[in-house]
């Protein structure tokens, strides 16, 4: 099944800590074939002091971690001016939102802020609350 799981930075996170809800999702999706995947933004946003670095590198290791291209960045301002938000709160989010429209359909992304990413994303992606 073709497909992308697009990780926030919460369910990234989360899959550092070895979530099992969502260590069970990524390894569902892996078993079937649909991508697993950030952004390297993401990563610098889910890095956390108490989360072993060797673990860090063990988890993307495993996942593919999406460049933060210009590309990626134009298609963010556009989504920033379409919707009419700015600054830092959403800037994060709108590289996030580009990566996953640019994703390999269907696209499902697992975040903490599903109302942000609804609006960024569109309806062609499933946003779904972890």
């Amino acid at each position: 099944m073709p497909g992308t799981l697009l990780l926030d930075s919460e369910g990234l996170s989360k899959l550092y800590r070895k979530d099992r809800t969502v260590v069970a999702l990524v390894q569902a999706a892996s078993e079937e074939g649909v991508r697993v995947a950030t952004s390297a933004m993401t990563t610098l946003e889910a890095d956390h002091e108490r989360i072993h670095p060797a673990r860090v590198t063990w988890v993307l290791s495993r996942i593919d971690v999406h460049d933060v291209t210009k590309e990626i960045t134009d298609r963010a301002a556009t989504l920033l001016r379409t919707h009419r938000l700015h600054g830092h709160k959403y800037a994060i989010d709108a590289a996030f939102a580009a990566v996953a429209c640019t994703a390999p359909p269907p696209v499902t992304v697992l975040t903490s802020d599903p109302e942000d990413l609804t609006l960024l994303c569109g309806p062609a992606v499933e946003v779904v609350k972890v």
